[in-house]
């Protein structure tokens, strides 16, 4: 009995000694809870597989009480948000390339007159299907709509234009991604996400190695300065970020067959913004960590959301509002934007210079809370 209550007492001990050390280690103890409840409010309330409320431009030659309550039901359905009324099919061309919209539905002149004459008229869909999640099922309920919407104007003499087939003719254009490829979607964008995982990840780790094994006070001991330091310990990994971007853009075009229809400078500046990026986020989380494994916590706590809320697996549009603010701020969602832009799209740089100087915005911030953060003695 002596015995097994000095094993109970012994472990009792390394258990009270084990709580301590949980107490003192704040920022992994807080980690355990935060990344938990993290996962729950992006699960649970962020992700929505069937976006709704999708931006859509609409072209219309003419303006009659049936097609005023085709564009309604549009409004109305919950998958259709008109946002602006185009003139030019190149200005809804336009519109598509940039992301300002997911559809342009277009109504072509004399569509009322053919309609009530029987001939059944087409209605045109243009669609952005880059990502073929986010238009998919607004797609399908497209033609169930507008059905519905005229049998409450094809009434009295019109009646006999209700049944079906129905009195008109949906056209669909797929743009971008007409098959519906999934890996020309995901493929591009898991550019994005490798360099996130692994460039934070390895920056991050970086500093605080070199205080875990007793060489910081070399290092501070150098006439250097902050930012310096800063350039000439991220440099190494723009090289490795280099030879990633090679290898998946190869691995894209060769063995998925994905298109590549935009320009390779306009990518590879993209690229560049978006390395230095991720090299910033991990050399101010090297500032906050006190151990390798802390970086690493902090690495999961940035790629998490950044995974789930910049379109990367879900669709961006989605995701409710609140959501969608967080996506902006980080740097995944421009640049899965730029590189499926480029790629699939053929976006010249007016059509992305926002995304990139977005990225620039975020670097800006991350490299200053990092020098603000560096410090040249050990505290």
């Amino acid at each position: 009995m002596s015995g097994a209550s000095a094993s109970v007492s012994r472990i009792f001990a390394i258990f009270a000694k084990e709580v301590v050390q949980m107490r003192r280690d704040r920022l992994t103890f807080g980690m355990m809870f935060a990344i938990p409840i993290l996962q729950l409010i992006l699960f649970g309330f962020a992700i929505n597989s069937d976006p709704k409320n999708l931006p859509t431009a609409v072209h219309v030659e003419e303006k009659t009480p049936i097609v005023r309550t085709l564009l309604q039901a549009l409004e109305t359905s919950g998958y259709y948000r008109l946002v602006m009324e185009t003139s030019d099919p190149r200005q809804s061309s336009e519109l598509l390339a940039q992301g300002k919209v997911a559809f342009v539905i277009s109504i072509p002149s004399g569509f009322t007159e053919r309609l009530i004459r029987g001939d059944r008229p087409q209605i045109f869909v243009e669609a952005d299907a880059s990502d073929p999640a986010a238009s998919s099922n607004a797609v399908a309920q497209a033609e169930a709509i507008f059905t519905r919407a005229l049998r409450h104007e094809l009434r009295g003499s019109l009646h006999g234009l209700a049944p079906e087939p129905g009195p008109f003719e949906l056209v669909v254009h797929a743009r971008y991604n007409p098959e519906g490829v999934t890996q020309y979607n995901i493929v591009p964008g898991l550019l994005g996400v490798i360099l996130t995982m692994t460039l934070v990840m390895i920056t991050g780790m970086a500093m605080t190695r070199e205080a875990e094994r007793g060489t910081m006070e070399n290092l501070l001991a150098m006439p250097v300065k902050p930012s310096e330091v800063m350039v000439g310990k991220i440099a190494p990994y723009v090289a490795v970020g280099a030879v990633q971007t090679l290898v998946v853009l190869l691995t894209a075009r060769y063995l998925f067959s994905v298109p590549f229809v935009g320009s390779l400078w306009l990518l590879l500046l993209g690229v560049s913004v978006f390395v230095v990026a991720n090299l910033a986020v991990g050399f101010t989380f090297s500032t906050i960590a006190k151990s390798q494994m802390q970086a690493m916590q902090l690495t999961f706590f940035f790629f998490l959301p950044s995974l789930l809320l910049s379109g990367f697996m879900f669709p961006f549009r989605g995701m409710p509002d609140w959501a969608q603010a967080i996506g902006e701020a980080l740097p995944l969602t421009h640049f899965l934007r730029i590189v499926r832009g480029v790629m699939l799209k053929g976006a010249s740089f007016e059509d992305l210079q926002g995304e990139i100087l977005a990225m620039v915005a975020f670097v800006a911030v991350a490299v200053s809370i990092a020098m603000l953060r560096y410090r040249r003695t050990l505290d």
